[in-house]
């Protein structure tokens, strides 16, 4: 009877597991069926809305920009050439300075005791010289006497001369005008040879630094003038011109071109700035522009789409230049041909089109 009634339990444990089972199988499989429903199912013959142009030869509008970076024409870190503790520091970050102009003052005060014991060593010295010439050419002391007492007031006339350098040196003047961009030390710090105190910054000229693909570099010749212009003074258009021309590529195989700019009278400019260069050349042609934004594919073949017979059509071409925002198809592409500007999301080759 026992071994019935635990055969029984058995049979019972496991059609309730299976039950439960069961129960979680139809659970899982109606979650799915919900999870699928929710999930947006993107329908391949459905027509997709884009924005598109049909192409004309245009005239090419022979100017290129090239975007660079503006740069100070000198810029420098001033420290002291001698050791000292700083009493002042007459001027701060944004003092516009001029060449010459006193900057930091060190201590001098044990300089210039020692300047004075100098001058009255010097005064006596200067006695004795004059007393011993007169011994001398009366033949009361010998000659050698007074060739130690001048030596002795040479020596101490070269030791003065040493602390006036020295002196000056207490005062550290501007190199150059231009305007204070950092501040890098206080009044009672230590100054120390090396230990840069300020930084001043010539931003009156500026040097502006483009990169030139190599088959552009041809357009630009040096000691010739371009306009230049900041983007944060579009409106403003400086003349620059090239002072050097790179030899070496970059690692994106261009080269730099450097120019020379002045800068406005009231200093706009500012080191840092994005800015750029521009070029005008007298050739007019016309051509297939199309818009940049319009391209797709990679930067070793480029693509577009074509509408045809309401699909679209994924079609290569060739771009030779490019326009600010625009590019000039050197193939690939015709006069009246159409290809789509915006509304690539979803778009594939084959794709059913509408034109907003």
């Amino acid at each position: 009877m026992n071994n019935k009634s635990s055969i029984f339990k058995k049979m019972l444990y496991a059609i309730i597991s299976l039950a439960i089972i069961a129960v979680m199988v139809i659970k899982l499989k109606s979650n799915k069926e919900i999870t699928q429903n929710k999930v947006y199912q993107f329908n391949k013959e459905e027509a997709i809305n884009v924005q598109a142009d049909t192409l004309i030869l245009t005239n090419i509008n022979a100017e290129y920009t090239y975007s660079g970076t503006f740069e100070p024409n000198k810029e420098t870190k001033i420290s002291s050439e001698i050791q000292g503790k700083i009493n002042v520091v007459l001027v701060d970050v944004g003092s516009v300075v001029s060449k010459g102009q006193s900057l930091v003052q060190l201590d001098n005060s044990l300089l210039k005791l020692q300047m004075q014991a100098i001058e009255v060593q010097i005064e006596g010295l200067e006695a004795d010289v004059n007393r011993y010439t007169i011994l001398t050419k009366a033949d009361a002391i010998q000659g050698i006497q007074l060739e130690k007492v001048e030596l002795g007031l040479k020596t101490a006339k070269v030791q003065k001369a040493t602390l006036i350098e020295q002196i000056n040196k207490t005062t550290i003047k501007a190199p150059f005008n231009g305007v204070v961009t950092a501040k890098l030390s206080e009044e009672g710090a230590f100054a120390a040879p090396g230990v840069p105190l300020l930084q001043i910054t010539d931003i009156t000229n500026l040097k502006f630094t483009v990169n030139v693909p190599e088959n552009e570099l041809s357009q630009f010749k040096l000691n010739q003038k371009y306009s230049v212009s900041a983007d944060a003074y579009s409106k403003i258009l400086l003349p620059g011109k090239t002072t050097m021309i790179g030899s070496k590529a970059n690692i994106g195989n261009s080269f730099p071109v450097q120019f020379t700019v002045n800068n406005t009278s009231d200093l706009k400019i500012k080191s840092g700035m994005f800015g750029k260069v521009i070029l005008k050349t007298a050739n007019q042609e016309k051509g297939i522009v199309i818009p940049a934004s319009a391209i797709v594919g990679t930067a070793n073949q480029q693509q577009v789409y074509l509408i045809k017979n309401g699909k679209s059509v994924l079609h290569n071409i060739m771009i030779s230049k490019k326009i600010q925002n625009k590019a000039v198809a050197s193939s690939g592409l015709n006069e009246g041909d159409v290809i789509v500007t915006d509304g690539f999301i979803n778009l594939f080759d084959g794709a059913n089109i509408t034109v907003k």
